[in-house]
């Protein structure tokens, strides 16, 4: 049996500053375990930059930054804990500096910053625009060199606790087969968000399927504010892969298919640096009424020629390749077909402003986490600080949490044998039903039914036919192959059964939250309602399998709700 002091569940940038401040202690037992290897993280997708008010701006402050945040949030963000967040944030950005990033650089040697949707200043750090890759490889070049332990490969099943203090988690070891526990007196999960359901149309990887808020859930703890999934504005056309926001923070432009630039409508002052929900929402208006681009109208044209090729190449060298690649259009002569794509989870795992849930040892950090530092819409260049910052703090919670605690009895072993017998069913008796047609078929129900613009009947339809889903998993979906060694049909199959519970949380939740608010935008709903719904929604799975809806009031301090305009 394993055994450690601290075990991280995820290798991306949450799970790998967590795990270096974590084993600042030499005495504790610390492990990382992720289902992919560590620089294939998510975390490496986040091109854009890393939020701060660093002073290159002297009327910015840590302050005007978490007012923008909160703004941004539509005022369902905890402002105790975006205070703490952005009060960090300096000298977070000036540790992985010092540790490694190499970010991109003003004439005078400062560390540039560029300008980022709904920020009153330009406080967005970046390197390129291949950010988190170069925070990610940093993270784990420092984590080996400082004798963190990994066990890569292995997937998360179920986090176990006996009601008050967590004991560990069981897992399946990919590359041998095999159904383990492993014990530890604390858990961080920095599992990534869930986004993966929407999936014929999002940036998320194939493999952010919220696999520890999926375990959270069944573990029978709470998740919170899951109605609120950002669609990013910018994806390209056809595939949704992400364009960063730092195309338009460079001075790129939206327009329509009459060459307008459309969003002096919709948000006269910011334009193209709304806050995402404006300006998706804003493409999805033209679109649907009738200014797309393109022989069938469906889509949004993102123009960058006036920038220059020089600055393209030394600023958004990935989006020009992306472009290139998936598009077959070169952003230097031409304007890059785009449209909203399923991006980011502001909900989750439900915990405090350290990261800690309501079972003593049990934290949450990173997209995985709703802490809320993001409430119902994030800023860009935010997620990279809410990573480093929170998953800083769940590790230095843990680490004096578990020097004060002694490991439970328990080997484990029922704990295996019931996640084995679930996995045997798994793989025993005739496969009725396609993963890939199923998970085209949630995809279809979460895009058409719980997306952008949302409404009442259909949100049920969509709930009533996620339960159908699920049904029909139970009773037809089988793993086909049945080896141990590397079976990835197993991981799909454990995945999309994840993305089916989170699924049906999101849609009761939007189906709960009767006003528009952030990223939750209602048709039959459409103005902000303070009075009944300025709180978190929360939901836990009860012993009988039903949902539990629940509010949660909103911590406020400093800034009261205000009408949101840019």
């Amino acid at each position: 049996m394993l055994e450690y002091d601290i075990l991280i569940v995820g290798a991306g940038g949450a799970g790998l500053y967590a795990a270096l401040w974590a084993s600042q202690n030499l005495n504790l037992k610390v492990a990382v375990m992720s289902k992919v290897y560590p620089v294939r993280s998510h975390t490496g997708a986040a091109e854009g930059g890393i939020n701060a008010a660093l002073g290159n701006v002297a009327e910015d402050s840590p302050e005007k930054h978490a007012f923008d945040t909160v703004k941004g949030s539509d005022y369902l963000a905890d402002q105790d804990a975006v205070e703490i967040m952005t009060q960090m944030g300096p000298q977070i950005i000036y540790d992985i500096e010092h540790r490694g990033v190499p970010f991109s650089r003003l004439e005078d040697g400062r560390l540039a910053q560029r300008p980022f949707g709904g920020a009153s200043f330009p406080r967005t750090c970046y390197a390129a625009d291949r950010t988190g890759l170069a925070i990610l490889h940093t993270l784990y070049d420092q984590t080996l060199k400082q004798g963190v332990e990994f066990l890569n490969e292995w997937f998360l099943l179920n986090v176990i606790h006996n009601g008050e203090r967590v004991l560990g988690v069981t897992a399946w070891d990919i590359r041998n087969g095999g159904v383990h526990f492993i014990k530890a007196k604390a858990v961080i999960l920095a599992t990534g968000g869930h986004a993966r359901m929407y999936w014929n149309r999002t940036s998320n990887a194939l493999g952010n399927t919220g696999d520890g808020s999926a375990a959270v859930l069944r573990a029978g703890l709470p998740l919170k504010d899951m109605e609120f999934v950002q669609f990013h504005p910018t994806g390209l056309r056809k595939t949704g892969i992400l364009i960063t926001e730092g195309a338009r923070g460079e001075g790129g432009y939206l327009i329509n298919k009459d060459g307008e630039r459309f969003m002096k409508k919709y948000a006269p002052e910011k334009m193209e640096l709304a806050p995402r929900d404006i300006v998706a929402r804003s493409i999805e208006r033209e679109i649907l009424e009738g200014r797309g681009c393109g022989p069938e109208g469906d889509y949004i044209c993102l123009d960058l020629r006036h920038l220059g090729e020089e600055k393209l190449m030394e600023r958004l060298p990935q989006t020009v390749e992306h472009a290139r690649v998936y598009e077959g259009v070169d952003p230097v002569k031409e304007p890059i077909p785009i449209r909203p794509t399923a991006h980011y989870s502001m909900g989750g795992i439900d915990t405090d402003k350290y990261g800690q849930t309501e079972i003593k040892g049990l934290y949450a950090a990173g997209e995985a986490a709703c802490i809320s530092v993001h409430g119902a819409n994030r800023l860009g260049g935010n997620s990279l600080l809410d990573i480093l910052v929170f998953g800083k703090i769940a590790a230095e919670h843990a680490a004096e949490y578990v020097v004060g605690v002694e490991h439970l009895p328990t080997e484990g072993g029922e704990y295996v044998k019931k996640d084995e017998e679930f996995v045997n069913a798994l793989m025993t008796g005739e496969s009725k039903e396609k993963l890939a047609d199923m998970r085209k078929e949630l995809g279809n129900i979460m895009a058409s039914k719980v997306g952008i613009f949302r409404e009442e009947k259909p949100m049920v339809e969509a709930l009533e036919r996620i339960r159908e889903l699920k049904e029909r998993a139970k009773q037809g979906l089988r793993v086909v192959d049945t080896s141990k060694r590397f079976n990835l049909n197993l991981i799909q199959t454990l995945e999309f059964l994840n993305l089916l519970d989170l699924a049906e949380v999101t849609a009761l939740c939007a189906i709960e939250r009767k006003e528009s608010r952030g990223a939750h935008y209602r048709l039959d709903y459409p103005e902000r309602d303070d009075q009944n719904y300025l709180k978190h929604s929360v939901v836990r799975r009860k012993e009988d399998g039903t949902l539990e809806h629940s509010w949660k009031d909103v911590v406020i301090t400093k800034w009261q709700p205000q009408e949101r305009k840019y």
